[in-house]
C-alpha cells in the first residue's frame, strides 16, 4: 500500500457491504456462532416453530397421560399392599426395612461427591450444542411441551 502524492491509496482493496453481509448471516448465527448448522436454515422461522411446537405438544400430551397412568399404577399398588398388610395377608418386618434404609443411606453418603461424572458432562455438552444449533425448533418444542402437559 503506497500513498500517492495526492493522498489517495493505491492497491487492491476489497469492500465489504454490511447490508449484504447481514442478509447472509441469520440472527441466530450472530448469537450462537457460525456452527449453527444447515438444518436450521432449511425451513422458515414459522415452519421451525410449528414443527417444534407440534412435536412438543404431542410429547407433552403423551408424557402427561403416561405419567397419570404410572402414578395410578404405583399408588394403586401401594394401596393394595397396605390393604393386604392391614388384613393380615402380608406381614412386613419394619425393623428390617429400617435397617436396610439406613444401610442404603450410608452407601449414598459414601458415593456422594462434588464432581460431576464425565458421562453427565458429555451429555450436557451435547444438549447445549443441540439447543444452540436448533434454537427455534427447541423453543417451539418447549412451548408445545408445556401446552401438551396443560391440556
Amino acid at each position: 500500500m503506497a500513498v500517492s502524492s495526492q493522498g489517495s491509496f493505491e492497491g487492491n482493496f476489497e469492500s465489504l457491504d454490511l447490508a449484504e453481509f447481514a442478509k447472509k448471516q441469520p440472527w441466530w448465527r450472530k448469537l450462537f456462532g457460525q456452527d449453527s448448522g444447515p438444518s436450521t436454515e432449511k425451513y422458515s422461522v414459522a415452519t421451525q416453530l410449528l414443527i417444534g411446537g407440534v412435536t412438543g405438544w404431542c410429547t407433552g400430551f403423551i408424557f402427561q397421560k403416561v405419567g397419570k397412568l404410572a402414578a395410578t399404577a404405583v399408588g394403586g399398588g401401594f394401596f393394595l399392599l397396605q390393604l393386604a398388610n392391614h388384613t393380615g395377608y402380608i406381614k412386613v418386618d419394619w425393623q428390617r426395612v429400617e435397617k436396610n434404609m439406613k444401610k442404603a443411606k450410608e452407601q449414598l453418603k459414601i458415593r456422594k461427591s462434588n464432581q460431576i461424572p464425565t458421562e453427565v458432562k458429555s451429555k450436557a455438552e451435547e444438549v447445549v450444542s443441540f439447543v444452540k444449533k436448533k434454537v427455534l425448533v427447541t423453543g417451539g418444542f418447549f412451548g408445545g411441551f408445556l401446552l401438551g402437559m396443560a391440556s
